[in-house]
């Protein structure tokens, strides 16, 4: 059984598949298309990060395809409705990178705010421009954060242990931590704000989310930053902001088109503007963040092989399913329409099976059953819950 793993997902991912008794075929970067529905063929299940795009057409290349892990947060790289469509459901890791990405928000706002950036380039050019103009502590300065989720409540929290006032906004109501303070609006927060921070999801509604309207909206002389998704800030808006110096500096670790590897190269209206910091989306990339979602992506895709479980997965039902012992466990997945439920049932009776649980989950696109029963019953039964109506696929477990 194989596994795909691409753009050097942590060795600790291979390593707990391999131990499972999956052969694990690992790939350095993203794969050219051709190569990638070549490889992905006969492939159980393909680990990757944010540049390969597994699209309805790279997934129609792939028959023996279970599951598929993102060894990220996000997903917009994977065509999540196709996937669900064809009974393949999708990882992510949520939590997994969070304190990473937190880290490196407060320390570019601390980078920011005293004005470091201009400084360290020009000690490597040999100036020595030793001066506190434009140089701000953190303490009392009032932070804002757009997306109070996993991310966005780490870095209120460790903003607040640095002296910070932190105010949030998120669409939906997210109880605080410590002494962080929600808002009504966005505008409520962009103008009390010295520094703003965005950490909200990949909804398409985000798109855009902050542009000239927004920039304008802000206080004089803040402070900028994205670590969440590319597209979610207007670049050429800011770069004139931050020319104009309406904004004092930014910090972006995420774009709109990102280079596929290494060798290809970065463009960016920002570059070489002072006072902006620019790297290349490693908000998450710690050792300890990639081992992390390694063991626990790897881990999502061996519980569903082993009991059915879809437990934080981005695009099906969820359940939590135990293991069984001296028994069957049966899965159909289909469309979801009515009378499905009843068809399994009338072709488990007709088979003298002995039913001994059985779990059901929808969303409005498709059904997922799991069916515990006694080992014995007809060898053609797999092949009968195919044929019942709007199955996409049937699993038999144990």
């Amino acid at each position: 059984m194989k596994v795909l793993l691409l753009e050097n997902i942590h060795t600790a991912a291979a390593e707990t598949l391999q131990q499972a008794g999956f052969t694990v075929e690992r790939f350095p970067s993203a794969l050219e298309p051709w190569e990638l529905a070549k490889e992905i063929h006969d492939a159980v299940f393909v680990g990757v990060r944010s540049r390969t795009q597994l699209s309805d057409a790279v997934l129609e290349q792939a028959p023996l395809l279970l599951a598929i892990g993102a060894f990220s947060i996000g997903t917009n790289n994977i065509a999540l409705k196709e996937a669900m469509l064809r009974g393949i459901p999708v990882f992510n890791a949520p939590y997994s990178s969070a304190r990473s990405v937190a880290e490196l928000t407060i320390a570019e706002i601390v980078l920011l705010l005293r004005n470091v950036i201009d400084k360290i380039l020009k000690m490597h050019q040999g100036r020595w421009e030793k001066s506190s103009r434009g140089s701000y502590e953190t303490r009392g300065k009032k932070l804002g954060i757009i997306g109070y989720g996993n991310i966005g409540s780490q870095v209120g929290h460790l903003a607040e242990d640095l002296g910070m006032e932190v105010y949030y906004y998120d669409i939906a109501d997210k109880l605080s931590l410590g002494n962080a303070k929600p808002v009504s609006s966005l505008d409520e927060l962009l103008a009390i704000a010295d520094v703003v921070t965005v950490h909200v999801d990949g909804r398409p509604e985000n798109h855009n989310l902050i542009g000239r309207e927004e920039f304008a909206k802000m206080k004089d002389g803040a402070i900028f930053l994205n670590l969440s998704r590319g597209y979610v800030v207007d670049l050429d808006a800011l770069y004139d902001a931050l020319v104009s110096g309406k904004l004092a500096g930014a910090g972006i670790d995420v774009f709109p088109q990102e280079p596929r590897n290494s060798s290809d190269a970065f463009q960016s209206p920002l570059q070489g503007l002072p006072n902006v910091i620019l790297t290349p989306h490693i908000g998450g990339s710690t050792e300890e963040a990639q081992e992390n979602i390694g063991r626990f992506v790897a881990q999502k895709l061996l519980d569903y092989y082993r009991t059915g479980t879809t437990t934080l997965s981005v695009n099906f039902p969820n359940v939590q399913l135990p293991p069984v012992q001296n028994a069957h466990r049966l899965i159909h997945i289909h469309r979801n329409i009515p009378g499905v439920l009843s068809e399994l049932n009338t072709v488990f009776a007709r088979n003298n099976v002995n039913i001994l649980s059985q779990y059901l989950r929808t969303n409005e696109d498709i059904g997922y059953v799991i069916t515990d029963v006694d080992r014995d019953y007809q060898p053609s039964l797999p092949e009968e819950l195919h044929r019942v109506k709007a199955t996409i696929r049937v699993r038999v477990l144990y």
